[in-house]
């Protein structure tokens, strides 16, 4: 690994099953990072707020709900009112393909549909995610 990285993975909306966002969580612990899960249930807000409390480099969003379309778009806004536009926002779990342009338009820089190998997402954030620059 490169870089260590702050990394927060967040479950936003009314989903109920959180065990792959556990498990990316701790294959990216595994990989050096340093991980922060919110845990279920989480607004936009909730996941703006803990991002910048955290002073993170990149938010991770597991969702499985059907509302990708609505609630991924908030939290990249929500991260741009915040000041911090340049936390990497990804995202992973049940998102049909046709509605990953509309994401990526959005601000969402990754989507990792089921399946997808833990070490394909570590090699990505690696590759294309920097620590920020941090206040003293």
């Amino acid at each position: 690994m490169a870089e260590r990285l702050r990394i927060l993975v967040a479950k936003p909306g009314l989903d109920g099953h959180d065990r792959g966002a556990k498990v990316v969580a701790r294959a990216l612990r595994d990989a050096g990072h340093e991980v922060i899960y919110t845990g279920l249930r989480q607004t936009p807000e909730m996941i703006v707020r803990a991002a910048v409390d955290e002073d993170v480099d990149a938010v991770g969003l597991s969702i499985l709900s059907g509302a990708h379309t609505t609630l991924l778009p908030r939290v990249v806004a929500g991260l741009r009112e915040a000041g911090v536009s340049d936390v990497v926002v990804f995202a992973g779990g049940i998102i049909p393909e046709e509605d990953v342009p509309g994401l990526a338009t959005a601000g969402v820089k990754k989507v990792f549909g089921p399946g997808t190998r833990l070490a394909e997402i570590t090699a990505w954030l690696g590759a294309e995610v920097r620590p920020r620059t941090r206040a003293a």
